[in-house]
């Protein structure tokens, strides 16, 4: 596996790395072999996120109080085993592989477990247990992808990542849909399938991903206090509260499509299908934007994001009902998530040493998950004291003031 020295090709003061003249960059071998694991675990985790609502309130007749304590459990959990899982990897003298293995080892192990969990507490700890390996492999997965790409490739290679993982998360629902029509016994025959396909993204990362230590040796194995302390680099630090601001104000997709919905009288059976228009703009625009922060600045772009999803809550907040409205909340949903999820990852990359990258990286994953989940708590004690419009209007209101906030922090951050 190629490590990319950071020391190599300096940032310039605005976040974007040039380039030396005449050299060719491309994405690395190990980002491809990343990108194809994650595809495939997307294809799998996503047959179960489409079909799980309907199987345990329909099918279970789980009550909405049930089914939403299980969703901050299948949508929070990890973000309690991020750190873990990040110097589990640091710690083990950079075998980030075999961490991210372990991870999705054991969500892969879940799947086939629902066929058998038929109330709230099995199934509770199944999707505890399952979150409990996202949280594991996330960290260690991104630094992999850090570790393999030079600082001036570090956007693209996390977006080309980040698009072979969408493409995943479209054709998960629409084979779970597929399986749901040709079989009997729907419900079992997603699970079966959806543990097979995750066995395959398995033995894909243990194949074709690289492993072993990192080059060049590790001179002491690093620390718990060595992993928090990162927090006093002050780049990372900064770029840790942006995100945590942020994320307090940045709505759970599935109230968006409930907003959408109930704007433009989205009809229910088109409903599943919302997700995929969010999953088709990131896919396309992943990329060309983890190009673009790495030609002009990856602060610049990730705030940039998070002016689509303001433009997205202004949508929603208008009078209009036009039929191209949904399209545009989904186009700009998906855009934010281009231009955040891969380029927070490549700007955190910049100011972490090699032998703590993925407790670094896991560092600012947590923070960021702790916070939308937080919100998604707070968006729906909203909703349910003072309607819906209030709620939004609120957040909107709160994500434009972290955001200017942010754009002070991170320019001070940059010229300083």
């Amino acid at each position: 596996m190629y490590v990319a020295d950071s020391r190599a090709t300096p940032a310039s003061a605005d976040g974007a790395v040039r380039p030396p003249a005449g050299r060719r960059v491309a994405v690395a071998p190990t980002v491809l072999a990343l990108g194809t694991v994650s595809l495939i675990t997307d294809v799998s985790s996503e047959m179960v996120t489409a079909v799980l609502p309907l199987y345990l309130v329909a099918g279970l007749g789980l009550s909405p109080l049930g089914f939403g304590l299980l969703d901050g459990v299948y949508n929070g959990f990890s973000a309690l085993v991020r750190l873990a899982g990040g110097h589990l990897a640091d710690r083990g003298g950079g075998r980030h592989k075999w961490v991210a293995g372990v991870g999705y080892g054991v969500s892969a192990v879940c799947k086939p477990l629902l066929l058998v969990a038929h109330s709230l507490t099995p199934i509770g700890l199944v999707l505890a247990a399952d979150r409990t390996g996202k949280g594991l492999r996330t960290a260690p997965r991104d630094a992999l992808i850090s570790l393999s790409s030079t600082p001036e490739t570090r956007g693209r290679a996390f977006g080309v990542h980040r698009a072979m993982d969408t493409a995943g998360a479209l054709l998960g629902p629409l084979a779970a849909f597929w399986i749901l029509r040709a079989t009997v016994d729907g419900y079992d025959a997603v699970f079966t399938v959806s543990f097979c396909v995750a066995a395959v993204g398995v033995l894909v990362l243990v194949l074709f991903v690289p492993g072993g230590s990192r080059s060049g040796a590790v001179s002491k194995r690093p620390t718990l206090r060595a992993a928090v302390g990162l927090l006093r680099r002050r780049e990372l630090r900064r770029l840790t509260v942006c995100a945590v601001l942020l994320g307090l104000a940045t709505v759970s997709d599935s109230f968006v499509y409930l907003l959408l919905q109930r704007r433009t009288g989205v009809a229910d059976r088109w409903f599943a299908l919302l997700p995929l228009g969010t999953a088709a703009a990131f896919l396309l625009l992943a990329v060309v934007l983890g190009r673009l922060a790495d030609r002009v600045g990856r602060w610049r772009v990730f705030l940039g994001g998070h002016g689509a999803l303001l433009l997205a809550y202004g949508l929603l907040l208008t009078s209009w009902h036009g039929a191209a409205m949904p399209y545009a909340v989904l186009a700009l949903l998906g855009g934010f998530y281009a231009a955040t999820d891969g380029v927070l990852m490549a700007a955190a990359s910049d100011g972490v040493p090699e032998e703590l990258r993925s407790s670094g990286l896991a560092v600012v994953q947590t923070g960021q998950a702790l916070a939308r989940f937080a919100c998604s708590l707070g968006f729906g004690a909203a909703w349910t004291l003072w309607g819906d419009r209030t709620a939004l209007l609120a957040s909107t209101a709160a994500l434009a003031v972290c955001a200017a906030v942010s754009v002070t922090v991170l320019r001070k951050g940059c010229a300083s």
